[in-house]
């Protein structure tokens, strides 16, 4: 069958642009980072979730020193809280000088990565246990690299009073308990996190955790942490430096007994922006993230990120590289996905590229846009510890009007899965202005989601790609690179091969010839296979879009892929 071949991108919604320049390995930790705290957590040193392993039971029991005595002294008056007081002092903090978060000093001195493992907090600590309330609140331990610290506040009927912590709420293991100062209140800490019966109602599992920056991730049922969310990005991916806002302090409001969602402020602090975010946070299937935010601009800033993702994508089937691992693929999400009002979906599988990667998608009729892991079982990862078949998805779905921009995507060469080499963000077309005020509020879904099976379109299974031309033949042109989508479900799925005359594939790109089109069933299968032969000729960077059509109306998800030559 015979596909219509457009020879160059027409001026659709989908725009993307290459970025400019080489990434050092530095300079990449610093484009994911900005700040220590930040770098720990990216680097997926989330301490103090567990105990450390293969210790004997003598050596790994804490010493749990009694409180002493309180002092007693007269309690503050506690303030009235509520979002417009929050926003109101944000405001008022915009129009004064920026000032650094200092750094706390040590409560435990010489605080090293080895040592900060070795602290956990004490979950008969944990804040509303004794409310007996559907959330508990576990802090994370200042010091090591986490010295920027955070204010928590609780806020009961509208009245904000300080949460704070000691030492006596955590233990300490190893002999590292002798280095602590006992009965020692903490100067802030580093982070903190809420457990809820998420998996089992007799057990309390985490659901979020917010530490480093303003970054933040949260859990659906049966997932295990993976990608982060940030409050803000600040000039991500550009020449010049990246800056990253910090959430300076919390306000959690204490549930009812039986409430089953929980609600979170944080105030937002940088160079160039202050800001003010609500969450309500509903766990479930899907963990659901209420976001409303109010930026105050100190200044003006050249590139703003709307509710930013950051994940990991090392290498899958498509794109190996020089990769010598068992496993076939290694990666916290697989694709950048949008989904249109009218229905269609925009599949863009992620790349581990040889240079800084960049994509823009201009949508105008955008209904949701997040960072989607599709591949749910366990063959596909081969992986026993890291269990990536269960790190979470999130769809973002904004509300309201955010007027015209355009999500971008962000991919760094990257040669170890402990980095976090992809960025996802919505940038608004009117760049923000010093003493301008701007309101973003969006929904964050959490789950084992991005795929609709009951659709009437066949989603994408399977993203290819190898040397173009014949296979099994040794006179191959260099120029030419295959690509192979696979498309499952729909109204395709039931459709039998003779069908093929009737279908047309649909493939735009921006630079070079295409050389070849075929689509055909999949024997034994529900699944058809498009397969492009692409001649790069002399362009660096090639983009493609395709999919199929027929019986009157569009039958795939919209397929995007950048394909970045080294030749």
């Amino acid at each position: 069958m015979h596909g219509k071949i457009i020879g160059s991108m027409p001026d659709t919604s989908v725009l993307l642009r290459p970025a400019c320049g080489r990434f050092t390995r530095r300079s990449v930790l610093t484009l994911l980072t900005g700040s220590t705290a930040a770098l720990a957590f990216a680097g997926r040193s989330f301490a103090q979730e567990t105990a450390p392993e293969g210790q004997t039971p003598a050596a790994a029991d804490p010493v749990v020193t009694p409180p002493a005595a309180p002092v007693v002294e007269a309690a503050p008056e506690p303030l009235p809280f509520d979002f417009d007081w929050l926003s109101s002092q944000m405001q008022a903090k915009a129009g004064r000088a920026y000032v650094a978060p200092p750094k706390s000093a040590d409560v435990i001195p010489d605080l090293d990565y080895d040592a900060y493992r070795l602290i956990q907090f004490n979950p008969e600590a944990a804040r509303w246990r004794d409310e007996k309330a559907l959330f508990q609140v576990h802090a994370f331990h200042p010091g090591w690299l986490y010295r920027e610290t955070v204010n928590i506040n609780e806020v009961v009927d509208g009245f904000q009073t300080p949460m704070t912590f000691s030492t006596d709420d955590f233990l300490y293991y190893n002999g590292l308990k002798d280095r602590v100062p006992e009965h020692t209140d903490l100067p802030g800490v580093a982070g903190f996190r809420l457990n809820t019966p998420l998996n089992r109602a007799d057990m309390f599992d985490e659901l979020v955790a917010f530490v480093g920056a303003s970054y933040f991730r949260a859990l659906g049922r049966g997932n295990s942490y993976g990608l982060s969310a940030r409050g803000l990005a600040i000039n991500t991916g550009l020449s010049g430096e990246e800056e990253f806002p910090r959430f300076s302090d919390f306000w959690l409001v204490r549930p009812a007994q039986g409430q089953t969602s929980v609600q979170i402020y944080a105030a937002l602090d940088s160079p160039s922006c202050t800001g003010a975010f609500g969450f309500t946070i509903t766990p479930g299937e899907e963990t659901v993230i209420d976001v409303t935010s109010r930026l105050y601009f100190r200044r003006d800033v050249e590139q703003l990120g709307v509710a930013a993702l950051t994940s990991m994508f090392l290498f899958d089937e498509k794109n190996r590289g020089d990769f010598d691992d068992y496993r076939p693929q290694v990666h916290d999400s697989s694709a950048l996905m949008v989904q249109r009002s009218d229905g269609d979906v925009l599949w863009r599988p992620l790349n581990n590229p040889q240079r800084l990667g960049s994509s823009y998608l201009n949508e105008p009729n955008m209904k949701a846009f997040g960072l989607i892991q599709r591949d749910r079982d366990f063959a596909d990862y081969q992986d026993a510890g890291a269990h990536y078949q269960d790190r979470p998805s999130v769809l973002i779905e904004p509300k309201g009007d955010w007027g015209t921009g355009a999500v971008r995507l962000v991919e760094i060469p990257s040669d170890l899965e402990g980095n976090d080499n992809i960025v996802s963000f919505w940038v608004p077309s009117n760049k923000p202005k010093a003493g301008e005020m701007r309101a973003y509020d969006y929904r964050l879904r959490w789950g084992a989601l991005g795929t609709d099976r009951d659709g009437d379109r066949a989603w994408i299974v399977n993203t290819l790609a190898g040397q173009g031309g014949t296979s099994g033949v040794s006179d191959v042109d260099p120029k030419l690179r295959k690509f192979v989508i696979d498309f499952d479900g729909g109204l395709m799925a039931g459709l039998s091969s003779a069908a093929a005359e009737d279908l047309e594939p649909v493939v735009t790109l921006s630079g070079g010839k295409i050389q070849h089109i075929a689509l055909s069933k999949v024997d034994g299968t529900t699944m058809w296979r498009l397969v492009i032969d692409v001649d790069g000729q002399n362009e660096r960077l090639v983009e493609l879009v395709a999919h199929v059509a027929g019986f009157g109306r569009k039958l795939t998800e919209t397929w995007i892929y950048q394909w970045m030559r080294s030749s």
